[in-house]
Formats: C-alpha cells, structure tokens, sequence
C-alpha cells in the first residue's frame, strides 16, 4: 500500500493526512463497536480520526486512542491527528472554551489537532430530539464564536481552529473578523455533489476543504446508493480494476480535497486507503465531471425546515 500523503494547513505546523476515519454512525454505534473499529483502522494505518460532540463517538475515540498507545500501535499521540466539532449548542458567549474542555476530558486528550465550528447556527438550548423547535434556532454571532475558537488555540486546547459546513459569504465574513484564519472548512463533497465554486474560493483563500460524505449521504441516513450503484463510476472502476468507492474517494482526493470517510468493516477500511498508487485519466474525469448534482446532507433534514435554516442550505 502507498503511504498516505499529507497536507500542510494554514497556521497548523502539525501536517494532516490527507485520509482520515470518520466516526459518524447513524443510528449511533456503541461504545465498544466504535472503539474496536479504530482500533482496526489504526492497524491498518489510519492515523487522521475525526469525530465530534453530537456524533457520540468522543470517548470511544479516546478510549481506542490510548488502548492503541497501551499496545504499541502508535508510539505517541503526536502520530495521530484528531479533528472534534464545536456543537451548535455551545456556540454562545463564555461557551466556546468549557465544550472544548468537555470534549477533550471526553477523549482524555489534552489538546485535539483541529477544532471546527459544526455548523454556521446556534441552538439556545441542548436538544435531543428533531425537529428542533425554530425558537431556539438562532443565527451564529460569528464574531463572539471565533473570537472562543481563537482562545481555545491560545491555551493551547487545539493546534488549528476551522468550520464546517460553511458558504462562500460566510467564509468572506469569518475572514474579515478573524485574527487567526480559520484553516479548514469541512463540508459534504463528492461526484455527486462537487462542489467547484466553493473549492475555488477556499483554494484562494488558503482555506483547506475536508470532504464528509465522500461515498453519499441522503438527510437521515449515512450512506445511499448513488454512488455506490452509478453505472458511470462501476464501469471505470471495472477498467481500472477498482472498487467503485476506490474511484470516488480517489476523484475526491484528485480535487485537492481530504477526505474523512467512515466505514467499521475491515475490509472497506483497508480498501479506503488505497488510492494513492494510481490515478483517473483525463477521460475518467470529463465523465465524472457531467454526474448530475443532487446534496445530500441538508441542515433542514437534521434540525427542521426553519426560514433560517433553509436560508443557510441553500447558500451551501
């Protein structure tokens, strides 16, 4: 298997893969099914692991993070480069610095390598069920947010601070305020949904795009078929001797995107990271490139069809 490459990030001195696992399940996996698949992935040499406070999976990640210190998978925690989101719920004044305090004693670290912004809205209150009543779904005070984020790189709780699920016009406005940039912007990004117009203006900016959903994602569940069954990406898999998931994290990586794709089978997990000895043709991506554009992954599907909420899908 190639190594896996790495990327340099703004204002990061730590490099990230450029591959990394996802530890998002929906219904949510347990604890011990979640820490025994990273367990996997670190065998098989994932080292790049991203998680978040409303995925559930801190403290499986943590625990799996230092049974794999413990057994000697990894010589250090600098070897591993860890991602948690900021949930919407503690994206308010004074609440920035104690929810990355709570998901660091959650993943037992004292710092994470990147910390994001999960979505640009903030919810007044901690909910668990959705929809999400629209009075306590408020727009994000993006200067109050990031100037938390900026103090968590400053006690040293994060090496890097980024976004998530964020627009062209609110990346524009979080630039203008920000005195640390924001490094990365995670968002949903495959054949089927691409992106151009915000990887131009990221790649401009210097803002790096993870992708999510690399393999598909339809609102409520993680994973539908319209990647895994497009004739398109089967037949070019099957002339390249590929698995048609192979051809889309590769056409992802191939846009100058890292990945964070999810997958608890073994298997699948090995398979993921081999895409970096072989590249599409040009012909391989004019195909890709006619794919029709459906999103998957809607704010509306997650918290309800709210005005402002249904305003910040469609800039996305």
């Amino acid at each position: 298997m190639a190594a896996i490459p790495s990327v340099n990030l703004a204002g990061v001195e730590k490099e990230m893969p450029v591959i990394g696992m996802g530890t998002a399940s929906f219904p949510a996996a347990d604890l011990e099914t979640t820490k025994a698949a990273v367990l996997e992935a670190i065998k098989a040499g994932y080292r790049h692991f991203d998680t978040a406070f409303a995925y559930g999976s801190e403290k499986a990640l943590g625990e799996a993070v230092a049974e794999a210190l413990r057994l000697g998978l990894v010589e250090s925690r600098s070897d591993l480069f860890i991602t948690t989101k900021l949930w919407a719920s503690f994206a308010g004044p004074g609440q920035i610095v104690p929810a990355c305090k709570m998901s660091l004693q959650n993943l037992k670290l004292e710092y994470v390598d990147m910390y994001l912004i999960h979505w640009p809205v903030r919810m007044t209150e901690m909910v668990w069920k959705t929809p999400v009543p629209e009075e306590l779904v408020q727009a994000l005070d993006m200067k109050v947010v990031w100037e938390g984020m900026e103090e968590c790189v400053n006690l040293g709780l994060t090496k890097g601070i980024g976004v998530s699920n964020f627009s062209c016009n609110l990346l524009d406005h979080l630039i203008s305020i920000a005195k640390i940039p924001p490094a990365i912007n995670q968002v949903e990004l495959n054949p089927f949904w691409q992106q151009k117009k915000l990887r131009e203006f990221c790649k401009e900016k210097g803002i790096h795009i993870t992708a999510y959903s690399p393999l598909g994602a339809n609102n409520t569940k993680w994973g539908d078929n319209r990647i895994l069954g497009n004739d398109v990406l089967a037949d070019i898999a099957t002339a390249m001797g590929k698995t048609t998931a192979q051809v889309a994290l590769r056409w992802v990586y191939e846009q100058g995107v890292s990945i964070a794709s999810k997958s608890f089978n073994k298997e699948r997990m090995r398979q993921n990271l081999e895409i970096f000895d072989w590249c599409l043709s040009d012909e391989d991506l004019d195909k890709i490139s006619q794919l029709p554009q459906t999103k998957g992954v809607t704010l509306a599907a997650a918290l309800g069809p709210h005005p402002l909420v249904l305003e910040i899908d469609a800039s996305l």
